[in-house]
C-alpha cells in the first residue's frame, strides 16, 4: 500500500543530494548551451550555403540569359543576312534572267532547231537545194517567212531554207530558247587551233574552229577557254552570253582554213612522209601522202618540212617538185577539197535507203574518209567502192545517219596515212610476201577502170589482185566471188601480207577483194573516185579472209 509519508521523504532526500553538488547543473546548462550554438552555427553555414548556391544560381541564370539573348541576336543577324543574300541572288537572278531574255529577243520570230544531229540550211526551198550552212540542235534563228513547209530563216551570216517539221516555234520556242542561253565563245579568227591542254605544243592539236562557230565555256583562265574538245586562246574568240546559231558552209575555203601553214603534195601517186629529215630508202617511212593531200607545215629545215598531217608527225621533202606552198598550195587545194564524212565512232552503221527501217548491210570505220554523194537531212549518201560484179548492176545505196553527231560532213583535203613497207626476210614464204605486198603498191594512185586488169592504165578490184598475183606465177579466177572460193579460209588474227579480203553487197553477196598488206591496212582498186588506194581493212566489214599464196 502506498505511503505518502516514505515517498515524500525519498523526494526530498534526493533534494537535498541534488543541491549539495552545484557543478552538475553548471554541467547541464553548458552543455545545453553548446548544442545551441552548435545549432545556430549549423544553421547560420546552412543559411550562408544557400544563400551562395542561390547567388550562383543567379549567376548562372544571368549568363544562360546573356547567352540566349546573344544567340537570339545572332539568329536574327544570321537570318537577316541571309535575307540580305537572299535578295542579292534574287536580284543577280532577275538581272541574269533579264539578260538572258534580252539574248532571245534579240532574234524577233524565233525559231529553234529541235533534232539530232544537225539540220541543213539550203540555198532555196527544196530538199535538193544547195547547202549553204548548217544548224545544230537547239540552234536558234529568226524566222522571215513560210511556205509549203520551209521556214525562210536568218541564223548568223547564214539566210537560206529549213525544213519547218524539225523546228520549234513561237512560245514553246521562247521559252526553249530561254533555257538554252550559256555562256558561249564565238571564234572571231579564220580559223583556231584546239588543244589538248592550255599550253601552245606541236602535238596537242586536236581540231580547228572556224570563224563564227560558237562553243560552250567549261572554264577559264591563263589566257585559254575550255571548251568540251580541248582548249582554245582567248586572243581569238568572245565570250558572251548567247545562243548556238548556224554555221556558214563556205565550201572548199573552209576545208584550206584548217591549216596554219599549208603544204600539198604534188605527186600523182604516193609522197613518203619519214620519221627523220633523211632518205633511209624503206627504213624510216612511217607514212604516205596520197596526191593533193594536205598537211600542216611546223618546221622548215634543210630540203625537209616537219608536218603535221592527220594523226602522222613527221617529214617531207621540200623540194617544190613534189610539194607546194603559198599561193600554189590554196590553188591546188581549192581544186582538190571535197564533201566527206569523217565518222566520230568506231563503227557506224550503213543502210540501203536513207532509214532506221532500211537493212543494215554493212558498218563503216572511223579510220576513214568517206566521199559524200548526196546529203539528206539527217543522211548522207556515201561512196564506199565499186563492185565487179560483170553483170552492169548499180552499186548499193550507202547511207549513214547524222542524227547522233557520229558523223562530221565538210569540205576536207586527203591527209596522210600510216604505213610502214614490208621488210623482205630471210624466210623463203615471209620473203615472197613482202614482194608482192611491196609490188603491189607501185600502183597505188593509178586508175580504177571497170573489167580492167592493167596496173598501170586502170583495173578493178579483182582486175588488180590478179594481176598482182600472176607476176608471182599464183593463178586466181578474174571475179571477187569467185577469188573468194580460192585458197583456203582464215581469221582476222592469222592474216598476212599478201592475204585476199573480201566484201559484200547488200545481197550478202561479194563483189569486193583488197589485198592485206600488213598493220591493218589493205590495198585495193577501190572506185572510179579513188583509184587504187591504201585503206583500213576492216574500213567496211569483212565478209571473208583467204590464204591463196602458201
Amino acid at each position: 500500500m502506498f505511503n505518502k509519508k516514505d515517498y515524500m521523504s525519498s523526494l526530498n532526500k534526493a533534494r537535498r543530494k541534488r543541491n549539495q553538488n552545484p557543478y552538475v547543473t553548471y554541467l547541464f546548462y553548458g552543455l545545453a548551451g553548446i548544442a545551441a550554438v552548435m545549432v545556430l552555427a549549423a544553421v547560420v553555414v546552412f543559411a550562408r550555403k544557400q544563400a551562395t548556391a542561390f547567388s550562383e544560381w543567379r549567376t548562372e541564370r544571368a549568363q544562360q540569359q546573356a547567352e540566349a539573348d546573344a544567340a537570339a541576336q545572332a539568329l536574327e543577324e544570321l537570318e537577316s543576312q541571309k535575307e540580305s543574300e537572299s535578295a542579292a541572288e534574287a536580284e543577280a537572278a532577275k538581272a541574269d534572267l533579264a539578260e538572258k531574255q534580252a539574248v532571245v529577243d534579240a532574234y524577233g520570230n524565233i525559231g529553234i532547231v529541235h533534232v539530232s544531229g544537225y539540220l541543213n540550211v539550203r540555198k532555196t526551198p527544196e530538199s535538193g537545194g544547195d547547202i549553204i550552212g548548217k544548224m545544230q540542235e537547239n540552234s536558234v534563228c529568226t524566222i522571215l517567212d513560210e511556205q509549203d513547209g520551209w521556214y525562210h530563216i536568218q541564223s548568223g551570216e547564214v539566210e537560206g531554207y529549213i525544213s519547218s517539221e524539225y523546228v520549234l516555234s513561237g512560245d514553246e520556242a521562247k521559252t526553249e530558247a530561254l533555257e538554252q542561253v550559256s555562256l558561249r565563245a564565238v571564234i572571231t579568227a579564220d580559223s583556231l587551233n584546239i588543244r589538248t591542254s592550255p599550253e601552245i605544243k606541236d602535238d596537242n592539236v586536236v581540231g580547228q574552229a572556224l570563224e563564227g562557230e560558237r562553243y560552250q565555256v567549261i572554264g577559264q583562265g591563263d589566257g585559254w577557254i575550255q571548251i568540251s574538245s580541248g582548249y582554245i586562246s582567248t586572243d581569238y574568240a568572245e565570250v558572251k552570253l548567247s545562243l548556238n546559231e548556224a554555221v556558214k558552209m563556205d565550201l572548199r575555203a573552209m576545208a584550206i582554213n584548217r591549216y596554219d601553214h599549208l603544204v600539198i603534195s604534188k605527186v600523182t601517186n604516193y609522197l613518203n612522209v619519214r620519221s627523220s629529215p633523211a632518205d633511209e630508202g624503206d627504213k624510216n617511212i612511217i607514212g604516205k601522202m596520197p596526191s593533193k593531200a594536205a598537211g600542216d607545215i611546223l618546221e622548215t629545215l634543210d630540203g625537209w618540212y616537219k608536218i603535221r598531217s592527220g594523226s602522222i608527225t613527221g617529214y617531207i621533202t621540200a623540194d617544190p617538185q613534189y610539194t607546194a606552198t603559198g599561193q600554189e598550195a590554196i590553188d591546188l587545194a581549192t581544186q582538190a577539197a571535197s564533201l566527206m564524212a569523217i565518222v566520230r565512232t568506231d563503227r557506224l552503221n550503213v543502210r540501203m535507203e536513207p532509214n532506221t527501217d532500211s537493212k543494215i548491210w554493212t558498218q563503216i570505220s572511223k579510220e576513214e574518209r568517206y566521199p559524200v554523194e548526196k546529203q539528206l537531212d539527217g543522211w548522207v549518201q556515201i561512196d564506199l567502192d565499186t563492185g565487179d560484179s560483170g553483170n552492169g548492176e548499180e552499186n548499193d545505196g550507202a547511207y549513214i545517219s547524222t542524227r547522233d553527231n557520229n558523223v562530221d560532213v565538210q569540205y576536207a583535203l586527203t591527209e596522210a596515212i600510216k604505213f610502214s613497207p614490208m621488210e623482205e626476210t630471210a624466210n623463203q614464204q615471209a620473203s615472197l610476201r613482202s614482194k608482192i605486198v611491196n609490188y603491189a603498191l607501185k600502183f597505188v594512185g593509178n586508175p580504177y577502170v571497170w573489167g580492167g586488169t592493167s596496173l598501170t592504165n586502170g583495173a578493178d578490184c579483182s582486175g588488180f589482185t590478179q594481176s598482182v598475183l600472176r607476176n608471182f606465177g599464183i593463178s586466181v579466177p578474174r571475179v571477187s566471188r569467185e577469188q573468194a572460193n580460192t585458197g583456203k579460209g582464215i581469221k582476222s588474227s592469222d592474216m598476212r601480207p599478201g592475204d585476199l579480203i573480201f566484201y559484200t553487197n547488200s545481197k550478202g553477196t561479194i563483189n569486193h577483194v583488197a589485198m592485206y598488206i600488213g598493220n591493218g591496212q589493205i590495198v585495193h582498186a577501190a572506185s572510179r573516185r579513188s583509184g587504187i588506194k591504201i585503206s583500213t581493212w576492216n574500213y567496211r566489214t569483212p565478209a571473208k579472209i583467204r590464204n591463196v599464196i602458201d
